[in-house]
């Protein structure tokens, strides 16, 4: 009897042991539809550990034991992250744009087959915010973006857009700001004048932000 119950303990120890796979090939499966989400919502964000909440959103990182592998795909430069199963455009937008141009932005991408694959989207927030790294990393050519919190794999976008809205009917949506390691209301970016986006990199008070998109690997 007891060399039974140790058969069956040390079976269970094993299978408890083995991380659970999701359909995407990661070990985490993030949310990818979109959602109006409140603020304190967002608060409760599972896979981040969160350094300050206030009424815009929280300042903190990623929990995710990434995985990241760099792949050059017909020219096209991708970041495939096996414990979340998403591929990302490792570049993103050349710059910043207002929410109503980015669905046009990634229609192009897709129309034109970037690394091979027509189903690119905006992140979630929760897509987004698992690049959040909890140190600063070089990322950056330039002085002002030269240390994101975000890993060097990726390029220099500083704050992106998101698919999810926020719930007051604003039309305003969720983005994650790698400058300070932040997600919230976009209230940041660059200001817009005369449907330009203008870039203020020490203003967040626009309405401008650039998009790095992603795709579920099947």
């Amino acid at each position: 009897m007891r060399k039974y119950l140790l058969h069956v303990l040390i079976i269970s120890f094993v299978f408890i042991a083995i991380p659970i796979t999701s359909a995407t090939g990661g070990s985490i499966t993030l949310r990818s539809y979109y959602r109006n989400l409140s603020v304190s919502e967002v608060h409760s964000m599972p896979n981040v550990s969160m350094r300050v909440r206030d009424e815009y959103g929280f300042s903190g990182h990623s929990i995710i034991n990434h995985n990241y592998n760099f792949k050059t795909i017909g020219g096209d430069k991708v970041v495939v992250d096996k414990a979340t199963g998403l591929m990302w455009h490792q570049n993103g937008s050349d710059s910043s744009m207002r929410y109503k141009t980015v669905k046009k932005w990634i229609r192009k991408l897709n129309k034109r087959g970037y690394a091979g694959y027509q189903d690119w989207r905006l992140p979630t927030v929760e897509e987004a915010a698992s690049l959040l790294e909890s140190r600063k990393k070089n990322t950056a050519v330039d002085e002002i973006r030269a240390s994101m919190y975000i890993d060097s794999f990726f390029g220099d976008e500083s704050f992106i857009w998101t698919g999810d809205e926020f719930d007051d009917g604003s039309g305003d949506a969720w983005g994650v700001d790698f400058r300070d390691g932040s997600v919230g209301t976009t209230t940041g970016g660059a200001t817009v004048k005369g449907g330009i986006c203008l870039h203020f990199l020490h203003k967040m008070d626009g309405k401008c932000f650039f998009v790095r998109p992603v795709r579920s690997v099947e």
